[in-house]
């Protein structure tokens, strides 16, 4: 039997792949996108949502429940002591190396492959809420995708959006450099969001 404990970050690397290599899988994205339209098709067919503020809310959700997972699954508190010795370990290697100390260097160097391990056992251990978050975030970035308006449509209320220096613009539109309005607008509004969220939380960043 695996062992979940000792090889959930490697499966969920794995996994995480897997769900990304879907992306360009046009069948996947397609169907995963019309499933989820049944859902959230009505609020721009039936109730008339701009596509704008559907991204709002979507992004907002993003921010939410991926402050929600990172706060269950990463322990912040061992993470910031993890942090902190680093930080007191790297003084003392900088004053063994100044005053030319060979043993404490020698003695600090032992202390450093332990801490190196600490570390890189650490950020194995970010890839599980990763693929929870990427699990979660892949159906509706495949929606958004679905219901994007083609490249070239006049700009409306339904599908557009005032951004600054740019003015009114299609959300399939480039906004900067190769950065499409809808994915710069989706970033902004996820990003504010989280913020509040991970503040409330007092979760840390990672």
């Amino acid at each position: 039997m695996v062992d979940l404990k000792k090889h959930g970050p490697t499966i969920a690397l794995v996994f995480t792949m897997l769900v990304m290599l879907s992306y360009g899988i046009e069948g996947i994205r397609v169907t995963v996108g019309l499933a989820m339209d049944a859902v959230l098709g009505p609020f721009i067919d039936t109730l008339g949502v701009p596509f704008f503020v559907m991204i709002l809310i979507l992004s907002s959700i993003t921010g939410l429940y991926s402050s929600l997972v990172q706060k269950y699954t990463i322990d912040y508190e061992k993470m910031q002591e993890t942090q902190a010795k680093m930080k007191v370990f790297q003084k003392e290697f900088r004053e063994a190396q100044l005053s030319g100390d060979e043993k404490r260097i020698k003695k600090l160097q032992g202390k450093q492959e332990r801490m190196m391990q600490d570390q890189l056992e650490f950020s194995r251990q970010q890839f599980t809420p990763m693929a929870i978050i990427l699990v979660l975030s892949v159906p509706i970035f495949f929606w958004l995708l679905l219901r994007l308006p083609p490249i070239g449509t006049e700009t409306a209320l339904a599908n557009g959006i005032v951004m600054p220096f740019l003015g009114a613009v299609t959300l399939s539109d480039i906004a900067f450099w190769i950065v499409p309005a809808w994915i710069l607008w989706y970033m902004l509004c996820s990003l504010t969001v989280s913020q509040v969220i991970r503040k409330s939380l007092n979760i840390g960043g990672l």
